[in-house]
């Protein structure tokens, strides 16, 4: 990428990263880190965000089964099914309501015999491989490969080892923006792991709005 086109692209990031910067996993109110906690928050998020509704929707139900303590996985394990449905309706996630919660509460059970309730004991499994993580990921009920990228793409702010994870979505969002399509192009745009991870959930919502992608490019010129 030359100078001029470098400059471009950083000032398209610029004003995608002003306006729609902001994480999936922020606005649920998780506090990303490389902990056991955060990450299986975002794990939850993930699962949520893996259905057939609204990231609004998920994000909010994901509020919802936090605030009613149900942030690690020993505690959703231990709510009741209808407990978490209950949480899940509050967030107005009613149509996958009673199967998302037998899925979490399976997922809890499956990451605490195996990996002992540390997502870290499965990256470290896969030798941080982000391929393997995914292969790994989706072992837990209701993470497809959509889910395992959206849990990659957020968590490379704080797992440098997956950076750059940009997904085809992602890179869709960018070709809208005139920005690369290429992985590595793309991350060369940005600064930090975190940024990274902003800039992913910056495109996927740019790639659902054509109002959006207009209101960039006019900013960034």
């Amino acid at each position: 990428m030359g100078k001029t086109d470098r400059e471009t692209g950083r000032a398209v990031v610029d004003a995608l990263l002003d306006r729609y910067g902001r994480t999936f996993a922020r606005e649920a109110g998780i506090r990303l880190a490389d902990q056991p906690k955060p990450l299986y928050q975002l794990l939850v998020l993930a699962t949520l965000l893996s259905a057939r509704i609204s990231a609004e929707v998920a994000v909010a139900a994901a509020r919802e089964l936090f605030e009613a303590g149900y942030g690690t996985p020993r505690a959703m394990r231990e709510a009741s099914w209808q407990d978490r449905v209950d949480a899940l309706d509050r967030g107005h996630y009613v149509r996958y309501d009673e199967r998302t919660s037998t899925m979490l509460g399976k997922g809890a059970e499956l990451l605490l015999d195996r990996w002992k309730g540390d997502l870290r004991r499965l990256r470290d499994e896969a030798g941080g491989d982000d391929r393997g993580i995914a292969g790994l990921l989706t072992e837990f009920p209701g993470i497809g490969p959509t889910g395992a990228d959206i849990f990659l793409r957020e968590v490379q702010a704080v797992w440098p080892q997956v950076a750059p994870h940009l997904d085809q979505r992602v890179l869709d969002g960018a070709g809208k923006l005139g920005l690369p399509r290429q992985e590595r192009r793309l991350a060369e745009l940005t600064h930090s792991g975190d940024e990274l991870a902003r800039l992913s959930a910056a495109l996927v919502r740019a790639s659902r709005s054509s109002k959006a992608v207009d209101e960039v490019i006019s900013a960034a010129r």
